[in-house]
């Protein structure tokens, strides 16, 4: 019980969409535009540095508030926190309201791994990013974050169960950013150092 409540608190907090929020509040409608994906990425690329600074805190808040939630009302239930994070990565990939089309989660995940630990967090927004933009592509940054967090949850915890969770929602993760590694391959995504030359400085 405790599994299946803790899950629902993190799909309906993670199906609130600010991006979609932000954007119609411009008349624009992000799922034709941009990436057409409902997420901080193209809040950004479309609507500015503010609004997908915006997004980006609000849905990693999301994931770490089902977390500290379902902590709250489960305490005895080791993997309530991480089930709820999921829960959150989920509705926001497939928010019901909006026709199961959101984001890609990567802010999301990110609000599970503050929620695990704040300094993982931490190393992924610097270390990680740095690295991304050495590389030149977007697509590095989801995909090592979710590579390495399962990994580093297992050396730290030893814990399967709470590993299968932070597994199953990097994969989600991984799964939503795969169609990019076939843009890399085709040499249609655009580099992210131009990506943030041009739109970190729109408004």
């Amino acid at each position: 019980m405790e599994a299946v409540l803790s899950l629902s608190i993190g799909y309906l907090l993670g199906a609130f969409n600010p991006a979609n929020l932000l954007a119609k509040r411009r008349n624009v409608d992000l799922t034709q535009t941009g990436t057409k994906n409902l997420g901080a990425s193209n809040a950004l690329i479309v609507l500015g540095r503010s609004a997908g600074a915006i997004v980006m805190v609000l849905d990693i808040f999301k994931a770490w508030l089902a977390a500290r939630i379902a902590r709250r009302l489960f305490p005895t239930a080791a993997l309530a926190w991480a089930i709820a994070a999921f829960g959150a990565i989920a509705g926001h990939v497939f928010p019901w309201h909006l026709h199961f089309r959101g984001g890609k989660g990567l802010a999301a995940f990110g609000g599970m791994v503050l929620a695990y630990d704040p300094r993982l967090l931490l190393f992924y927004l610097t270390v990680g990013v740095t690295l991304m933009l050495i590389v030149n592509r977007s697509v590095f940054l989801p995909m090592f974050a979710s590579v390495t967090f399962p990994l580093i949850v297992l050396l730290q915890t030893g814990d399967f169960g709470l590993t299968a969770v932070c597994l199953a929602a990097a994969a989600l993760v991984a799964w939503r950013h795969w169609s990019n590694i076939g843009k890399v391959g085709r040499g249609e995504e655009t580099p992210v150092r131009d990506t943030f030359r041009v739109k970190i400085f729109k408004k």
